[in-house]
């Protein structure tokens, strides 16, 4: 399979508004999708150098976007939105991911922003070009635009109509609307959104024609893997590769260092061969005695005795309202609680290991990389080789899951260091045992919670001490680790008269960052676990006992993230009743079954789960689980179970199942069959509840993972009177 370039913005805005003989004259809007939907009193600057719509002479309309379809669908949401403002079916538009441009900015996909992030100014760029053809029309027909209208692809006056082919030469040559002036169509006009609508991305990769990273295939490319040294730090103290080079098919062998100046990759013996398998089988006969260094101290124990000297010392005080101290120790005994909760290193597992094309010449370079971040494999191809922006070509392929890990940039530099060696295209791939071994892992973290009931069941102290393997100091030493870890602590939606978090990172030489949900999967387990438990110590329903407490909201959270859109307490209580509701809670259930219910806030989204378990001699089934969300508008229900089911599977799996573990500096878990994950068989019924709301949309990737966990737990005490405050369940904690 050959992979080619597509047209670039640069060539696309010359023959969209210039003409040329193979596209003709065509109708080009750019526009700008940094302003987030949830921010619509923002007025959306027109920038074309962001996205573009773009309908040409045939009536073909294309959507070229800067975000990547990793599998979250947008392929398919993007064009519904359009399609109800341009006023065509959904189906005759085509999205494409448009080539990286400099002048572009970041157009990195994560957050769960992409269609967030694109609600408003995609509405506005079609409603601008929906009235150009109108304007086209009526200067034809010379009468007034507003006894106009478009739909179904042309513009009509009565009985009398115009296809949008006809009008684009004339349209083009019309002015564009201002964006914050043009007329939004009301929901009760929408044609598409809201209604359940096939995947467009699934056919192609059923059939095989869609392109992942692992598809790429140049003309005349090698392919490459790397042996690394499986304790973090360590590097290789000695090389023979003789065999590795006697074997057919083999091209070369070398040594590649870890690096820094903003770019990082674990260095290491890089194998090129004709074939991946041929690299590997070479991968396999390299004798090297590597330098562990220090990080071969390392070990999940220690790391655990680290944590617990931690939480029991003096932190660093973030946030201090009231005397918490006091309201805890003025408390009766029966009325107060203090627990550890403790969360392990997570690896993303993604379906298709890790991978990168590169072909690097003396005066440019091309890349076809699986990346959230095209940006950065820019960037790092820059800073290596010293190539000006501009002569630096950047492919986003499709990929086969991300969850954060293809935010990173030790695979692009790894890819960069061998195609400055090799001088043709080659394709880096990691195996799944390099996937596993060798991830930025979601940090393992300890938590320390006291808290204090007054006699009306009120919280009157919350107090949290927290510790963690810190992201924001592992890409810069010098950063305030606490901006990172704990900004999403403070977003409490339970009122308490007074409250205290602490925080101290711990050192560990295991790389970490970001995972599905990033450090709301933490919190969200921390949090709506301990609530439960004060509900348990003051004798109150957990359901009720969180519905009287939402309140507020305390936004503590202004202290450190000012621009943060606060949590509406009615949003939160909507999805916890209606969760509650579906889930049928308060109904009695067989012994040895029980029902737990958790709600969080994040991605400005709000989701409660409800669980149902069954516990039977130390093993748990789960038998279902109740989500209710409230997203705001729901583009495509379809998508939106989709990945609200998805994150569920990702949330009970890291509840029950998997871990990363070390020892010796090094990873224990090296596949699937120590890092275990929820099978077809053990997954649960799963019932998803969408809120009806008219607001801009918000996100859905990952809001329904962190109350996954805390629902689960609480379910398994409800059945069993057994507390679970450690993840994943171990064996034996409910024996």
């Amino acid at each position: 399979m050959s992979v080619t370039g597509t047209l670039s913005r640069r060539t696309l805005i010359k023959t969209g508004l210039q003409g040329s003989a193979v596209a003709g004259a065509a109708l080009v809007i750019g526009f700008d999708v940094a302003a987030r939907a949830q921010e619509p009193e923002k007025k959306v600057a027109i920038n074309p150098l962001k996205a573009w719509l773009r309908v040409d002479q045939n009536g073909k309309i294309t959507l070229i976007y800067s975000k990547s379809e990793m599998g979250q669908g947008v392929s398919t949401s993007l064009p519904m939105i359009l399609a109800d403002e341009l006023g065509v079916d959904w189906k005759d538009i085509r999205v494409e991911h448009g080539e990286l441009d400099p002048a572009l900015g970041d157009q990195g996909t994560g957050g769960s922003g992409s269609v967030a992030d694109m609600w408003l100014p995609l509405r506005q760029a079609g409603a601008a070009a929906r009235e150009m053809l109108i304007g086209a029309a009526a200067q034809r027909w010379n009468v007034s635009p507003e006894t106009c209208t478009a739909k179904g692809g042309a513009v009509w006056h009565g009985d009398e109509k115009l296809s949008y082919a006809e009008l684009v030469p004339a349209a083009a040559q019309l002015p564009v609307p201002a964006f914050d002036k043009v007329r939004l169509k009301s929901p009760d006009e929408f044609e598409y959104i809201g209604k359940s609508l096939p995947r467009t991305d699934i056919p192609p990769k059923v059939d095989g024609s869609a392109v992942f990273g692992l598809d790429v295939r140049v003309p005349g490319m090698v392919y490459a893997v790397v042996a690394r040294c499986p304790v973090f730090g360590g590097k290789v103290k000695k090389l023979d590769a003789s065999e590795a080079k006697a074997l057919k098919g083999v091209i070369d062998v070398f040594e590649i260092p870890a690096v820094a100046e903003g770019v990082h990759s674990a260095g290491g013996v890089v194998v090129v061969a004709e074939t991946t398998y041929i690299a590997m089988e070479g991968r396999k006969l390299l004798a090297i005695e590597w330098d562990n260094g220090p990080g071969a101290a390392e070990s999940s124990e220690t790391l655990r005795r680290q944590f617990r000297k931690l939480v029991d010392s003096s932190m660093k005080v973030v946030l201090n309202q009231g005397n918490t101290e006091q309201a805890i120790s003025n408390a009766p005994p029966e009325k107060k609680i203090e627990v550890d909760y403790e969360l392990p290193f997570q690896a993303h597992a993604a379906m298709e290991p890790l991978n990168c094309t590169m072909h690097i010449q003396s005066d440019r370079a091309e890349a076809w990389a699986a990346s959230q971040s095209p940006n950065l494999v820019q960037g790092v191809i820059q800073t290596l080789t010293g190539l000006p922006p501009e002569k630096i070509q950047v492919h986003t392929t499709f990929m086969g899951g991300a969850f954060g890990r293809r935010y990173q940039w030790d695979f692009p530099t790894e890819a960069a260091q061998i195609a400055k060696r090799v001088n043709k295209p080659v394709q880096l791939v990691w195996s799944r045992e390099d996937d596993m071994m060798h991830d930025f892992y979601r940090p393992a973290s300890y938590h320390r919670m006291s808290g204090a009931l007054d006699a009306d069941g009120n919280i009157t102290g919350w107090r949290h001490k927290y510790t963690s393997t810190s992201i924001a100091e592992m890409f810069d030493p010098k950063a305030s680790p606490e901006s990172s870890e704990v900004g999403l602590t403070t977003q409490i939606p339970y009122l308490t008269k007074s409250y205290r978090l602490e925080y101290l990172p711990a050192k560990s030489v295991v790389p970490r960052a970001w995972w599905r949900s990033v450090e709301a999967s933490v919190i969200g387990f921390v949090m709506e676990s301990f609530i439960d438990e004060l509900a348990r110590a003051g004798k109150v329903d957990p359901y009720e006992f969180r519905l009287r407490l939402i309140g507020g909201p305390r936004e503590v959270n202004d202290a450190l993230n000012p621009k943060e859109r606060p949590l509406e307490t009615a949003r939160l209580k909507g999805v916890l009743q209606l969760a509650a509701d579906k889930g049928d809670w308060g109904k009695t259930l067989p012994a040895g079954q029980g029902r737990g219910i958790a709600c969080h806030y994040s991605f400005h989204t709000y989701v409660a789960n409800l669980v149902e378990v069954a516990v039977n001699k130390g093993a748990v089934k789960v038998n279902r689980v109740v989500s209710a969300v409230d997203l705001g508008t729901a583009v495509n229900p379809n998508g939106i179970h989709a990945q609200i089911e998805s994150a569920i599977i990702y949330g009970l799996t890291a509840a029950l199942k998997s871990q990363i573990t070390i020892q010796g500096g090094r990873v224990e878990q090296s596949n699937f069959n120590k890092f275990t994950t929820l099978s077809m068989k053990e997954t649960p019924k799963i019932e998803v509840y969408i809120v009806p709301s008219t607001a801009a949309p918000t996100g859905i990737g990952e809001p329904a993972l962190p109350p996954t966990a805390p629902a689960l737990t609480n379910a398994i005490f409800a059945a069993t009177g057994k507390r679970i405050r450690r993840l994943p369940i171990q064996p034996g904690d409910l024996a």
